[in-house]
């Protein structure tokens, strides 16, 4: 093993509240239930574990520091003999401590540690020995959904990481971000706990030509010049399918027309919708003949320029 100070990041003045804190900070990063499957991270938690177990007792920690022992907690061999290692008490050790007995017998703590600091880790994981029943973890997807079954609400299939396929009910109104939470459709418990939830990202893809603004949708119709000028009945599309629009003789490209309640449902009331609003854009002939020509041209000219009327000049 390293350096023990090294592995917790503790300066060898360090106390033993500094170590304890440091030793905390890494056992919680660490932890083998909180990385499951990554053998490099349960290699730094036995690492620091062990780094801990020699700096928290006091013994150990002057033994390393005299050069008595390694990191490892093994006595180095010095002359005089591995019995007088033990025989000779380190500089200001207390009566006993550094003896045989001291250190593996007599109620010497072998191990070191810290008893109270071990049990609250075992606490925060999960780990006592009688575990009660424990919730699963909750398990994370995305869905995409098209902007009508967004709008209009609709049944999608989807598979979660747990690899199991269910059908996700998207309501209507759904916007981008919004989440689903499937109950009980996460990673099943333990000791009997209850499973936890599948939450669903949603992603709404855009519309060729409908566009949404809360519960409003709009949407660019062209329109012919005929139409423009002499008004018509004409039919545009709304998320629950074409409908019939009046358009007032002598409109201009850029009006707006709205349809009451063509909009979306707002969530958890299907009486308050929003509306559809159609902006006009009217479209010349793809060919333009003589007698269109002749038509417009003996058509008086406007008394207000259109860019002065449109406050442009």
């Amino acid at each position: 093993m390293r350096d023990p100070y090294s592995v917790l990041g503790v300066a060898k003045s360090a106390d033993a509240d500094g170590i304890k804190s440091a030793y905390r900070k890494l056992a919680k990063r660490y932890h083998p239930d909180m990385n499951p499957g990554d053998v490099g991270v349960e290699k730094r938690f036995k690492e620091a574990s062990s780094a801990y177990d020699l700096l928290s007792d006091p013994v150990k920690r002057r033994k390393f520091d005299a050069g008595l022992i390694d990191a490892e907690g093994k006595e180095r061999m010095r002359s005089g003999g591995f019995e007088n290692q033990f025989r000779q008490r380190p500089a200001g050790a207390p009566p006993g401590e550094g003896s045989f007995e001291s250190e593996f017998g007599g109620g010497g703590k072998r191990f070191g540690g810290d008893d109270h600091l071990f049990s609250e880790l075992f606490e925060t994981f999960g780990g006592r020995r009688n575990r009660g029943p424990a919730r699963g973890e909750d398990v994370r997807a995305t869905l995409g959904v098209s902007f009508l079954d967004a709008a209009k609400g609709a049944s999608k299939r989807i598979r979660l990481p747990t690899d199991r396929q269910v059908d996700a009910r998207v309501p209507a109104g759904t916007e981008t971000g919004q989440a689903l939470r499937l109950a009980g459709l996460g990673r099943e418990g333990a000791n009997g706990g209850k499973a936890g939830d599948a939450i669903v990202e949603i992603t709404v893809a855009p519309h060729a030509f409908f566009r949404r603004e809360g519960l409003d949708i709009w949407v660019d119709l062209p329109i012919s010049l005929k139409e423009a000028v002499l008004g018509a009945q004409v039919s545009t599309p709304t998320i629950d399918g074409p409908v019939k629009l009046k358009v007032p003789a002598g409109a201009d490209s850029g009006s707006v027309l709205r349809l009451k309640g063509r909009g979306l449902a707002k969530a958890g009331s299907a009486k308050d919708l929003g509306d559809q609003f159609v902006r006009l854009a009217i479209k010349l002939p793809v060919t333009i003949d003589q007698q269109l020509k002749a038509a417009i041209e003996a058509t008086p000219d406007d008394p207000i320029d259109p860019r002065q009327r449109a406050g442009l000049t």
